[in-house]
């Protein structure tokens, strides 16, 4: 009977293949909360965006409900996540109860000049800022030539 031989972790090819593979992969964000954040950190001062729009942006199959969820955790996010500029699909500041203070979420939006009225973003149509889709990586650009 022989035995299945498997590779040595610690034999120099084993590691050096383990190694020549981390530096040829692409950094992948860790998880979808990463996403959410990179993408939250784009929000202009001044605008909105809604849970949705970022669940839709982070083409993921995301919920709005789990961008909320990584949102109510963006409090201890390095570099800061500007989590006062999410709200939900209506314009409400629907997440205004996992601030310090019940007020705060509205006092944030009103020093970066967005009216805010009953916990509802006034202009929202006007302040909406849309994360867009991300582009494709393995897209490639069509030259057209002159003939």
């Amino acid at each position: 009977m022989h035995m299945k031989k498997y590779p040595n972790p610690k034999s120099p090819s084993s590691s050096k293949n383990a190694a020549t593979k981390k530096k040829t992969e692409d950094p992948k964000p860790v998880s979808f909360f990463d996403v959410v954040y990179k993408i939250a950190r784009k929000i202009p001062k001044g605008r909105v965006t809604t849970y949705g729009a970022i669940a839709e942006a982070a083409d993921i199959k995301l919920t709005p409900r789990m961008v909320g969820w990584a949102m109510n955790g963006a409090g201890n996010a390095k570099p800061a996540v500007p989590a006062h500029r999410v709200v939900n699909r209506n314009g409400e500041l629907s997440g205004r109860q996992f601030f310090a203070t019940p007020t705060l979420m509205q006092e944030l939006l009103e020093q970066e000049g967005v009216t805010v009225k009953n916990d509802k973003v006034s202009d929202f149509k006007t302040v909406f800022w849309s994360p867009g889709k991300p582009k494709a990586t393995t897209a490639t650009k069509t030259v057209k030539k002159k003939i």
